[in-house]
């Protein structure tokens, strides 16, 4: 009986861990958009970055929603050193006249990110179904996000 409690709760744990390692990207995708936006000149590229904010905010709730279930009552939104470093980058480009094309190849970048990061999650949990259902959702749209950035800054870099 208590190796079936603590095998529970190092599975709790781990899935606790996953969940906030993937609101972070989240919240680190949704801090990138809001400061990229500012920047962008180009009217698709700023419409596809405020969408994804609100994108990026909901589902991290949703997945703060879930840690809840689980029974973890403080769920801290912050974000990654990694992900400031990667914002900084982006505003430094635009400060430095790297238009909305270099801003587009530095949103691809945390895409990717954010990419490998469900990726990584997917493969690395045997998730209940629903939860599992809600990570692929929230996938797709991420892979479908990535594939407009990069349309938009390949068209831009004509």
């Amino acid at each position: 009986m208590k190796q079936r409690v603590r095998l529970m709760s190092e599975n709790l744990e781990k899935t606790e861990k996953t969940l906030r390692d993937l609101i972070e990207t989240l919240r680190d995708g949704h801090q990138g958009f809001i400061e990229l936006e500012k920047n962008l000149k180009d009217p698709d590229a700023r419409k596809l970055f405020r969408e994804e904010t609100l994108a990026r905010a909901g589902f991290a709730a949703e997945l703060e929603n879930e840690l809840h279930h689980f029974g973890v009552k403080d769920v801290k939104a912050t974000s990654s050193t990694a992900g400031k470093m990667h914002r900084a980058w982006g505003e430094l480009k635009a400060r430095l006249g790297g238009g909305d094309h270099a801003l587009l190849a530095t949103a691809e970048k945390g895409e990717d990110e954010a990419k490998h990061a469900y990726e990584e999650a997917l493969a690395s949990e045997d998730w209940p179904l629903p939860l599992r259902e809600i990570l692929l959702r929230q996938q797709r749209h991420i892979l479908a996000a990535h594939d407009r950035v990069k349309a938009l800054r390949d068209r831009l870099a004509a």
